[in-house]
C-alpha cells in the first residue's frame, strides 16, 4: 500500500494486468453478484435527471423494476445502489443480438442523449474505493468472472491503473493519475 494525497493505494493495481474481455465473459459483472453498483450521494441525482433520457434505451423489466423502486435504492447496509430485477440483473442492463450485458445508462451517452458516462464504481472497475472519514481506499477487486480479463491484460501486458485511466482520472483528477504514474514507474523498475 502506497499514499497519494489522501488515498490510499494498493499495489495490486500497479502490479496486476486487466484488459476486459466482453466477448468472452458476456458482461457477467453486470448480472452477476448479490448487489446493484455501488452509487455516490451525487450519482443518485444524476440517474434521477437523466433516467427519462435512458428509459428508451431500457428493457421492460428494467422500466419495470426503476418505477416500482426508483432510480436508486438504499441496500440493507444502508449503501445506495442501482436496483436489480430479481435479485440479479442491475435494472440498466440491456442485452444486444450476441446476449452480451450493456449499460442503457452507457448507450445514452454514446448516442449523445445524455453527458454522463455510467456510474463511476462500474467505470473502475476491477478498481473499487471505499470513502472513509480521513482517506479513500483504492483496491484492486479480484473476481473470479473476470478471469478472461486477467488473462488478456497479461497478454496485452495492461497494468489495471492503465485500463481504468480515464475512470481514475474522473474520479481523482488528473494530477492524482500522473503521481501514480510516477509511483508505478519506480515499483516496476
Amino acid at each position: 500500500m502506497f499514499q497519494l494525497g489522501k488515498t490510499i493505494v494498493s499495489e495490486e493495481i500497479i502490479e496486476k494486468d486487466f484488459v476486459c474481455n466482453i466477448a468472452a465473459c458476456k458482461g457477467a459483472c453486470c448480472i452477476d453478484g448479490e448487489a446493484g453498483a455501488p452509487l455516490d450521494k451525487d450519482e443518485t441525482k444524476i440517474l434521477e435527471e437523466i433516467y427519462p433520457k435512458v428509459k428508451p434505451y431500457l428493457r421492460k423489466e428494467g422500466i419495470e423494476v426503476i418505477e416500482k423502486e426508483g432510480t436508486w435504492v438504499t441496500s440493507e447496509w444502508g449503501e445506495l445502489e442501482t436496483p436489480l430485477i430479481n435479485g440479479a440483473d442491475c435494472a440498466y442492463v440491456i442485452f444486444d443480438e450476441k446476449n452480451t450485458a450493456l449499460c442503457a445508462i452507457e448507450e445514452a451517452y454514446n448516442q449523445g442523449d445524455i453527458d454522463w458516462k455510467k456510474p463511476i464504481s462500474c467505470h473502475l472497475y476491477p478498481v473499487r474505493v471505499k470513502d472513509y472519514s480521513e482517506f479513500a481506499a483504492v483496491n484492486y477487486h479480484k473476481w473470479e468472472i473476470c478471469d478472461d480479463a486477467c488473462s488478456l491484460g497479461k497478454e496485452l501486458q495492461v497494468p489495471v491503473y492503465k485500463f481504468v485511466k480515464q475512470a481514475l482520472v474522473r474520479k481523482f483528477g488528473q494530477d492524482w493519475y500522473d503521481e501514480l504514474e510516477k509511483v508505478a514507474e519506480k515499483h516496476l523498475k
